[in-house]
């Protein structure tokens, strides 16, 4: 086996970029917090942090939220994939939207059990738009910084995820 099949091949090296799980978790709230912050200045209707009165309280405001938003499309966003995939094949995957749209719903409502100051009007347009927005927003981020969670499943045989040109890049090994 050569250096790079044998490197590739471990799963229990980290992503290419460095980030632990700590730090990829940090990561995903901050890119979550800039996205519901966007949603609600862009969006009528969608308030966030408006009754803070520092910028901490603002700021942590934003974090706690983010985390909430996080856990509801970590655990419930599946599921409700899951009972509406009848529905994203006959439209398309359109349904997305509608179902980004309830889970920004259900963690406005989260927010009010907690005493955040986090909140969606209506389901539409608003929690639809701000959903639209929190996915273009997260999208783009995430093309900036590594999020995905590459050190759990191996590399294929012959392959790193580095990409091409770089040293133990992909190979054509057969081992």
């Amino acid at each position: 086996r050569t250096a790079t099949a044998i490197q590739g091949s471990s799963h229990l090296r980290h992503s290419h970029r460095g980030h632990t799980g700590a730090m990829r978790t940090l990561l995903k709230i901050a890119i979550n917090g800039l996205a519901l912050w966007a949603a609600a200045a862009l969006v009528d209707g969608i308030t966030l942090a408006d009754g803070a009165s520092t910028t901490t309280s603002k700021v942590l405001t934003i974090a706690v939220v983010a985390a909430v938003f996080g856990l509801v499309n970590a655990v419930v966003r599946p599921v409700a994939k899951f009972f509406g995939f009848p529905f994203l094949i006959v439209t398309l995957g359109l349904f997305i939207f509608v179902i980004n749209a309830a889970m920004l719903a259900l963690t406005s409502w989260l927010a009010g059990v907690f005493g955040l100051d986090f909140h969606v009007d209506q389901f539409w347009p608003t929690a639809v738009l701000g959903a639209l927005v929190v996915t273009f927003v997260s999208w783009v981020l995430g093309l900036f910084f590594d999020t995905d969670d590459d050190t759990r499943r191996p590399a294929p045989r012959g392959y790193d995820r580095r990409g091409p040109g770089r040293p133990g890049g992909p190979t054509m090994s057969r081992y």
